[in-house]
């Protein structure tokens, strides 16, 4: 699946858990690091209005898909990928962190976040190694201060980096880790730190199977979030359309490749 802006594509370049697993561990037993996003609407949002920020998504090594607007999205589009958010993400990587016998650090979030996210996930997954949580609070993702983390993470060995920090700043983080970390496999996660201590409360699961999640969201904390969902739907119909043109695209190239091959038989 992809997505176009400012003349750029971001591709959904990793499309169910299996792959998702097989070229994590690789890079973890590897230590050849990678940058890991999971794109969703608001992010679609956030690359229509910056530039930059369709840069740093070209610049990641593995994008998922989170949220189902995006899994329906590369359906119609006839390029179907697997929904895979990065709040369910943390323990499978964590498993796949512990299984490859690396390090892993968590920063951002607020540090009894992090400290209680380190116990769920130590009680979960035997043998993780959680060697170092850092809340910075507020992070340029440009400043120096950014610079000693990601100097830390290399200094320290991290296999593995949780970005509790939100988007654009986690991907922007990770986008300038690949440079002065480049041993690190970084994973920007949003609040999925956050939900294992009950720090932020997630949408009970049958609202997730109904994938009524984002309803839920807005509803829970209206003026903060209301705009942000207004702006999530206001952007659909220009990418069902997108959607639907790859659809053809897909189809005529089926269709040439099929006269192609009539051809070559007579």
């Amino acid at each position: 699946m992809e997505f176009h802006f400012w003349g750029k594509t971001v591709d959904v370049n990793v499309a169910n858990r299996t792959a998702l697993r097989q070229k994590v561990l690789q890079r973890l037993r590897t230590r050849t690091g990678f940058s890991l996003a999971t794109i969703n609407l608001d992010h679609l949002v956030k690359m229509a209005a910056s530039p930059s920020f369709v840069k740093t998504y070209q610049a990641q090594d593995l994008v998922v898909a989170d949220g189902h607007p995006i899994v329906w999205l590369s359906q119609i589009a006839r390029r179907p990928v697997q929904r895979m958010p990065g709040s369910d993400m943390v323990q499978p990587l964590c498993e796949w962190a512990a299984s490859a016998d690396v390090p892993v650090a968590f920063v951002g979030s607020t540090t009894e976040a992090l400290e209680d996210a380190k116990r769920v996930l130590s009680q979960r997954v035997p043998g993780l190694r959680v060697t170092w949580t850092h809340a910075p609070g507020k992070l340029d993702p440009e400043g120096e201060e950014a610079a000693r983390i990601l100097q830390e993470l290399e200094t320290r060995q991290i296999g593995l980096c949780f970005l509790a920090l939100g988007a654009p700043k986690q991907e922007r983080i990770a986008q300038r880790g690949r440079g002065l970390a480049p041993s690190v496999g970084f994973a920007s996660v949003g609040a999925g730190l956050d939900f294992l201590g009950s720090h932020q409360k997630r949408a009970p699961q049958w609202v997730r199977n109904l994938a009524l999640e984002w309803l839920w969201r807005a509803l829970s904390n209206p003026l903060r979030l209301g705009p942000r969902y207004i702006k999530c739907l206001a952007i659909l119909p220009q990418q069902l359309w997108r959607a639907l043109e790859l659809r053809n695209e897909q189809a005529a190239i089926y269709i040439q490749g099929s006269h192609d091959r009539g051809r070559a038989d007579d």
